[in-house]
């Protein structure tokens, strides 16, 4: 689950990171109170949207009186934000963050996310801040520093002082970087982050540390552990066909495709995609109904899967393990009457009772079409799409 800046601003703060003075406003005049209070300028003021590149796009703008604090904010709400990092809709702005701007020596990068490889938190820095970190790593790795925290260990500040003096800070600096480290390790562990991430962790011009910008990332699997977390969610800044899924159980990923993906178990889906693309298609979607499916998870899923305007075919793959096969296919059977299904459906059935539920399939006289093994299904669901089905 993602937040918004002016959320893990106020988090981080809770940690003892520094952050700019900032308050969010969801109104122009309540932008041009919040920069009188936070007097002297000038102030940024900045879009809040769940993606980065914002600065780029326009989503933040240096205001230097008031008003125009409160003529860019007008600018922003109600809008939509494009950014190298959204889709060509945008996401909607319904709030800024006006802060005190901050005059920035130099910009570092630092971040914290899970090292699955290694099975520990990665601690990643760069003295290349404010820019593309990915962009950083392919022209200029030596420029990125790493270190692992040791889940019995814990983080030693020897590993953040290495890590500040190969990003150029002096001795007092090194000291500050490592209790930042050390607050947003605990700050990963105690909500249960997936990433954490400055991008620029600033050093103004009097030399201290500043966060001008965070990106927090929380694992969904533990949200019902921290609902202080889980309030901080904002569905305008969701796929409406993602948060419809995560009401039905479902896990929903949207993708560019026009083939409709409907799977049970994430390993398995992943490889349906994967032939789905080696048979020459684009899937619309990655979507696992889990382990127990049932008629109305079925039904859920298909409605979510028709809600995309680009679908032209829908390729169902389950194996029948916990579940009979025969059960599923009259699952699917009611699913396709009851939601009017006007795109070919390719079912492939493998496990309990299998034969059973392909001759059920074919005898429900609707367009359904039964397929033996994943691979023959892949290639219908593709030939379907193209409208060479016959």
């Amino acid at each position: 689950m993602n937040i918004h800046e002016y959320q893990a601003k106020s988090l981080l703060a809770e940690y003892g990171i520094p952050v700019p003075a900032g308050e969010v406003a969801e109104t122009a005049a309540a932008a041009r109170r919040a920069a009188e209070s936070l007097s002297p300028g000038p102030w940024l003021v900045k879009a809040q949207i769940h993606a980065g590149a914002r600065g780029k796009a326009g989503g933040v703008v240096l205001a230097r009186t008031p008003e125009e604090v409160a003529e860019a904010a007008a600018r922003l709400l109600g809008k939509r934000l494009v950014t190298a990092q959204t889709d060509a809709r945008g996401l909607p702005v319904h709030r800024v963050l006006v802060e005190r701007a901050t005059d920035i020596a130099r910009e570092l990068y630092l971040s914290l996310t899970i090292d699955r490889s290694a099975e520990r938190i990665g601690v990643v820095g760069s003295a290349s801040g404010g820019m593309d970190i990915e962009e950083v790593a392919r022209q200029q790795p030596e420029a990125i520093q790493r270190f692992h925290i040791h889940p019995a260990a814990g983080f030693q500040p020897y590993q953040g002082r290495e890590m500040a003096f190969a990003m150029g800070l002096d001795a007092a600096q090194a000291r500050r970087f490592v209790q930042i480290i050390d607050g947003l390790q605990r700050l990963f562990r105690d909500k249960d982050a997936s990433q954490i991430e400055l991008n620029p962790l600033a050093v103004t011009a009097d030399g201290d540390l500043v966060a001008l910008d965070a990106k927090l990332n929380f694992d969904d699997n533990a949200l019902y552990a921290h609902p202080d977390i889980e309030i901080l969610r904002d569905p305008a800044q969701e796929d409406e066909k993602e948060r419809r899924a995560r009401e039905h159980g479902l896990s929903y990923v949207a993708l560019d495709g026009d083939i409709g993906c409907m799977v049970n178990g994430a390993g398995l889906a992943m490889a349906t995609l994967d032939l789905v693309k080696q048979c020459g298609g684009e899937p619309a979607n990655f979507l696992d109904v889990g382990g127990g499916v049932t008629a109305e998870r079925v039904a859920g899923a298909f409605k979510i899967i028709l809600s995309d305007a680009k679908v032209k075919a829908i390729l169902v793959n389950i194996f029948g393990g916990i579940v009979r096969c025969d059960l599923i296919a009259e699952g699917v059977i009611d699913a396709v009457r009851e939601v009017h299904v006007s795109v070919p459906v390719v079912v492939r059935l493998e496990g309990t009772n299998a034969d059973t539920g392909r001759r059920l399939l074919q005898a429900a006289h609707l367009d359904i079409v039964p397929a033996a093994d994943l691979l023959e299904a892949a290639r219908k669901a593709v030939a379907a799409a193209k409208g060479e089905l016959s």
